[in-house]
């Protein structure tokens, strides 16, 4: 199996976007595609063996609608400049299109009202309506008989057959040398929808605001050391392992590991992390964070398409082209909707007909029905929600995997945690010295300097944070599993055992004491606990560690069910048991021990300090580990949730109360075209107040 992406052009609506889907799927050897309105792209599971993109690309454009291949070997910030282009020209041509039309549309609804007996000037308004059909308009009729001609429908073929007959019934009665004309109309009502669509692609193209924000991070230019000499090269270009200079106040070109140097970097456009974060020898930096202090030197660790900033880009996009359960909904109301207003317009026409009206009478209510009823707002409602919702949680640090993920995270009631690297900082920490002396501490950082185990980082860092010297260690020898030990200052130091979360301590045979580590609590586990208390969770710890050290971590963070000892079975087993029960559940972790229980779970919550197997085993990534963002991630969750539902329910109240009104004649041609495109901008304003939600 292979997957494939393809940029489709021409979609405008939910039923263009259900005929390339469909024309798809149906295509030999397509597992799934998935095709996205917004993001105008398809996304397709396929079999390599029985068909090809060629293929794929060739299918849909046996629709009417455009296809190609992304650039090769393009990025994702580049893949998405693109994008951003191409949506910007679209926005620049309907633009001028909807001015161009609008003006006439102005000159004949005054004009043409002083006009309206005089049948030379009918020939005027017959000239300029078969221009605004022929140029503004025409994509309208070709897009309608190209989906026809597929076994497909959309809104273009409501508006071509509304607007296709006010115009040929005009031409008819102008040659017959008739007064009942509705040249204004036609012109009228594409106007207003040439508005609307301009209205509509430039909200629109506010929802993926965070996507142009996170590929705009990635810097064009890098500086490297190539031949002992610093010289400037595209980013792109940048080969791993190579030196990197980062001058203060530039953007890092690169993943990479910090050789010389020392500064702050801002990384709050990728993590979401507002303060700036020291950076030292030997620390990682990411692409697109910034410089803030001081010249680092670098050695690059990921470079191109491999950079965490790529990952997160390519998640995020591949997130808002994901479909969410709700959108299933629409996709099924849509899939009928076009068929059965053609008919209730059919109904319509006749039945004015049959009560005595004059043909030209039942032909505007037939005509309102067909234009007043677009599908477009229902199309949009939940991509809509979920493009913002994406964009607004990578921005906040949460990277959300799609519409799927969202509404997962607005269903759950019982969040379960791991201990070590999630609600503690996974590094153990001294804890205490027994007896308390400084000196016990002096002596065993002298040897524990040259240890790579994490206790003894354990003990550097509290004879740091004490301000002790750190003395010089000679023929430092390391046993696994026992300890280490050395000459200081000619004295025999040993440091033993790293077995247990103690050492003891000895000079020249003598043992002074012994220190002992905790794994400290990250300082924001409480409140973070406290908060999803707030929203009704309920929380759970569930840890490999001891039990001793689980309660422990429980107590002081605020879980009153939790338990130690755990295999990932276990962990696996509890969750499956609560779902069993009938509870949405939701794990937060960050090991290889927690992937599978972070995919079983209804939401799997991965810390992005933690292990990639973790990560990508999880619904949601938090990218900078801080335990407040699950907490906005839920609460970001149930309000995407809830604007899609009520997308969701004033496109189909706005159908329900306007085709009627209009088959009734309480709606004329010109305002239902007008109702028609501010029911679907309405959609996108109403999804835009994601942007400042959680």
């Amino acid at each position: 199996m292979a997957k494939a992406t393809l940029e489709i052009t021409g979609m405008t609506c939910a039923g263009c976007q259900s005929t390339v889907e469909r024309a798809l799927t149906q295509t030999m050897g397509v597992s799934e595609a998935r095709v996205n309105l917004l993001q105008h792209q398809a996304v397709i599971d396929y079999d390599a063996a029985r068909t090809s993109p060629a293929a794929l690309i060739d299918q849909v454009k046996s629709t009417g609608y455009g296809a190609a291949l992304p650039v090769a070997g393009s990025t994702a910030a580049e893949a998405q400049e693109a994008l951003e282009v191409r949506r910007e020209r679209e926005y620049q041509e309907l633009k001028q299109r909807a001015i161009v039309t609008s003006a006439i549309a102005a000159m004949a609804m005054t004009v043409g009202m002083a006009t309206m007996h005089d049948t030379r000037w009918h020939w005027v308004w017959m000239a300029a309506a078969a221009y605004v059909v022929g140029w503004p308009g025409r994509r309208f009729y070709t897009r309608a008989w190209s989906a026809v001609r597929h076994g497909g429908t959309n809104m273009d073929v409501l508006v071509a057959l509304g607007t296709g007959a006010a115009f040929l019934y005009s031409v008819v009665q102008t040659f017959r040398g008739g007064h009942d004309l509705y040249f204004e109309a036609a012109i009228t009502i594409i106007a207003l929808i040439l508005v609307g669509r301009t209205l509509e692609a430039r909200a629109t193209r506010q929802t993926s605001q965070a996507l142009r924000q996170l590929a705009n991070l990635q810097p064009p230019m890098a500086t490297v050391v190539r031949m002992f000499v610093e010289q400037q090269v595209p980013a792109a270009q940048v080969r791993l392992g190579e030196i990197v200079v980062v001058k203060p106040g530039e953007r890092v070109p690169v993943d990479g590991l910090v050789l010389s140097g020392s500064s702050a970097i801002d990384e709050s456009m990728l993590t979401g992390e507002p303060m700036p974060v020291d950076k030292n020898a030997g620390d990682a930096v990411s692409a697109g964070t910034i410089n803030s202090l001081g010249a680092l030197r670098l050695k690059a660790t990921r470079v191109g398409a491999d950079t965490t900033l790529e990952h997160v880009l390519r998640l995020l996009r591949e997130a808002q082209t994901s479909r969410a359960p709700l959108e299933q909904l629409a996709d099924r109301v849509s899939a009928v909707f076009v068929p059965a207003v053609v008919l209730i317009a059919l109904a319509t026409f006749a039945g004015w007909l049959s009560m005595g009206e004059t043909l030209a009478t039942a032909l505007t209510r037939a005509i309102s029905v067909l234009i007043i009823s677009c599908p477009c707002a229902m199309g949009l409602a939940v991509p809509a929600a979920v493009m913002v919702a994406t964009g607004r949680g990578a921005a906040l640090g949460i990277l959300i995997r799609g519409g799927d993920a969202l509404e997962r995270l607005a269903r759950v009631g019982r969040i379960a945690f791991d201990k070590t690297g999630t609600l503690t900082l996974g590094r153990p920490v001294v804890k205490s010295v027994s007896p308390d002396d400084n000196e016990i501490l002096r002596w065993a950082a002298a040897v524990e300097r040259y240890s790579e185990h994490p206790l003894a980082k354990g003990v550097l860092e509290e004879a740091k944070k004490r301000g002790l010297p750190l003395g010089t260690a000679e023929e430092f020898k390391a046993v696994p599993g026992e300890g280490v030990s050395g000459l200081v200052d000619g004295h025999l130091v040993l440091v033993g055992s790293h077995r247990q979360a103690r050492v003891q301590v000895s000079v020249d045979g003598r043992m002074l004491g012994t220190i002992d580590f905790t794994d400290e609590v990250r300082p924001e586990a409480a409140a973070a606990v406290a908060a999803l208390k707030a929203l009704g969770l309920v929380p759970s710890l569930l840890s490999g560690d001891r039990s001793s050290a689980v309660a422990e971590v429980a107590q002081s963070v605020g879980i009153a069910d939790f338990a130690g000892g755990l295999l990932p079975a276990d962990k696996l087993a509890r969750i499956r048991a609560w779902q069993a029960a009938g509870e949405v559940v939701a794990m937060v972790g960050d090991g290889i021990n927690d992937a599978p229980a972070l995919a079983q779970a209804d939401a799997g919550i991965a810390m992005g300090t933690g292990t990639d197997i973790a990560r990508e085993a999880g619904h949601v990534t938090l990218l900078s580990g801080h335990l407040e963002r699950v907490e906005r991630a839920i609460r970001l969750g149930r309000t995407a949730v809830r604007v899609m539902k009520q997308n969701l329910f004033w496109a189909m109240v706005y159908n329900a109360i306007a085709i009627p009104a209009a088959a009734l004649g309480l709606m004329n041609p010109i305002a239902a075209s007008a109702a028609m495109a501010l029911s679907s901008f309405s959609v996108v304003l109403n999804s835009l107040r994601l942007r400042r939600a959680a």
